[in-house]
C-alpha cells in the first residue's frame, strides 16, 4: 500500500504572536511649524494699518512692579524726598520720540505696569495719540481715565493728565519755549520717576538745574 505524505502541522504556540491593528488608534497629526512674524504686524504703542481701531499701546501685563531700568542716564534726586527721580536720555530732536519708546519698552520689561506710565511729547504727537484722537476726545480721554495702559499725550495737555508713577517726556520740538513752560508741569505729574529724552542743554535749562 503506497505511503501518503502529509504536511507537517505546526502547533499554534510555535507560530508566534498574531499582529492585529490596535482598535481606535489613528495616525498622529503633525503640528504645523509657526512661520515668521509678519513685517506688517504693528509694534506695540503704534496704530496698525487700515481704518480698524487698534488696541491700546503696549498691552503687556506685569503683575509684579519692579524698579525701572531705562537707557543709560544720570539720575538725580532733589533735596525734597518726595520729589521724583529725574533721568535724562540725550537724543536729537528727530530721535527723541524713538528714545522715549525705547525707555517705555525697558520699563515694561523690567516689570513696571503699563498703567503706571504717561508719555508726553513737546512737538509732533505720538502716532497712537493722533490716531485715537481721530475718534474724538471723549473716547481718547476715557482711555486715560481707565488708567490700565500706557497713555500718550501732547505736553500741552499735561495739566489735564492725572499723575502717574512714571512720566516720560520726548522733547521732539520746542516751539515758542514749549519745553520751558511745560517740563516743570510734567515733573509735577511724576510720582516716582521722570524720564526726559532730548537735548541736555534745553532740558537742563527748562528744569532750572543740571540733571
Amino acid at each position: 500500500m503506497p505511503l501518503i505524505s502529509e504536511e507537517p502541522q505546526i502547533p499554534e504556540s510555535a507560530q508566534g504572536p498574531r499582529v492585529t491593528p490596535a482598535a481606535g488608534r489613528t495616525a498622529p497629526t503633525l503640528r504645523p511649524v509657526p512661520g515668521p512674524r509678519s513685517a506688517a504686524t504693528p509694534r506695540p504703542g503704534r496704530p496698525g494699518p487700515g481704518p480698524a481701531r487698534p488696541a491700546p499701546p503696549a498691552q503687556r501685563a506685569h503683575p509684579t512692579p519692579a524698579a525701572p531700568a531705562p537707557a543709560p542716564a544720570r539720575p538725580k534726586r532733589a533735596e525734597n524726598g518726595s520729589a521724583p527721580q529725574i533721568q535724562l536720555i540725550p537724543a536729537p530732536v528727530a530721535g527723541a520720540l524713538d528714545a522715549a519708546e525705547e525707555a517705555v519698552d525697558l520699563l515694561l520689561e523690567s516689570g513696571r505696569a503699563p498703567g503706571d506710565i504717561l508719555v508726553l511729547t513737546t512737538g509732533e504727537q505720538h502716532p497712537w495719540a493722533a490716531h485715537e484722537l481721530s475718534f474724538g476726545e471723549a473716547a481718547y480721554w476715557a482711555q486715560h481715565d481707565a488708567g490700565d495702559d500706557v497713555f500718550f499725550a501732547d505736553v500741552s495737555a499735561a495739566d489735564r493728565a492725572a499723575s502717574r508713577p512714571v512720566v516720560v517726556v520726548a522733547v521732539n520740538g520746542d516751539a515758542d519755549g514749549t519745553v520751558a513752560r511745560t517740563l516743570p508741569a510734567a515733573r509735577d505729574r511724576a510720582g516716582v520717576l521722570l524720564i526726559v529724552c532730548g537735548d541736555p542743554q534745553t532740558i537742563n535749562s527748562a528744569l532750572g538745574a543740571g540733571v
